[in-house]
């Protein structure tokens, strides 16, 4: 949630950038700019999916899940701030969605064609390339690919542009905070987020999420007792308790538990502190 007002919201903001995708020509014309490709329709448009595959696994909360035509799945993730976890928290991604593909006693070769896509506005990878493509290959002839169908996509916002084609240039820019643009698909990007902003119960919806949060800060807690409370949390989540039951429990609102939780659960290499720091952000 972080310290943000809805007015200070900017696309690279998970939370708009999900109401943003909720348009699926949109949605389908930024998967297009991505990835380099063409793709006839998008099927369905869920914003901010949550797999929970039992009581005892950890849920994942999705920002962008969608599936083409072709039903091929698209995971797309903003990710505004660097995080060295990143590659891991990407096949975690893909073994769920997987998982979630199959739940149903599906053969595993009916597995879809899926992409996990993070827009990143720093370079995680330190070479200077916007965009960095992943995808299973044999270590001793890099000609020859494993053909498990997935790849995981990282752009950096903030790289060398010099090659990309206009539209994914442009888009990069805007990510960056360019706003003025000519391309077509940045003025329907630019006419969507402002027609976000100006969407009154999203708006209602942010601020009180927003207002819990300085509530809660004013309230003066002291890190030590927040840092217990993430600890309490933590405890609940890997006995598969719900945040709505450990509020409950724990005397909380919902809406702090439920974004501990939900921390807690996305980012599993992350300790108490971090998760305090990331609340506090």
């Amino acid at each position: 949630m972080g310290t943000k007002t809805w007015e200070e919201l900017e696309i690279t903001d998970d939370f708009l950038f999900g109401k943003v995708m909720r348009n699926p020509e949109l949605c389908k014309r930024t998967i297009e700019v991505i990835l380099g490709i063409e793709i006839d329709r998008i099927d369905y448009l869920e914003e901010q999916k949550t797999i929970d595959m039992s009581l005892d696994a950890k849920s994942i909360r999705l920002d962008v899940y969608v599936k083409d035509g072709a039903n091929t799945v698209y995971n797309i993730e903003m990710q505004p701030v660097k995080r060295n976890n990143l590659p891991k928290r990407s096949r975690y991604y893909q073994g769920m969605i997987d998982l979630a593909l199959i739940e149903k006693g599906e053969h595993y070769s009916k597995l879809n064609r899926s992409y996990v896509i993070f827009i990143c506005s720093f370079d995680l990878f330190g070479k200077n390339r916007c965009v960095y493509t992943f995808e299973n290959r044999c270590i001793e002839d890099s000609e020859i690919s494993l053909g498990d169908e997935t790849v995981k996509v990282f752009l950096n916002s903030r790289g060398d542009s010099t090659h990309l084609n206009s539209n994914l240039k442009a888009f990069l820019e805007y990510m960056n905070h360019k706003k003025e643009s000519e391309n077509d698909f940045i003025t329907m990007l630019d006419r969507e987020v402002k027609k976000a902003k100006a969407n009154l119960e999203w708006r209602r919806e942010y601020m009180t999420l927003y207002i819990k949060f300085q509530e809660m800060m004013e309230e003066g807690r002291e890190e030590g007792d927040m840092r217990r409370l993430i600890s309490q949390v933590r405890k609940k989540s890997e006995k598969g308790i719900s945040s709505e039951a450990a509020a409950d429990m724990l005397e909380e609102s919902s809406e702090m538990i439920e974004r501990i939780m939900d921390l807690i659960q996305n980012y599993p290499t992350m300790d108490d502190k971090q998760i305090y720091d990331e609340l506090n952000r």
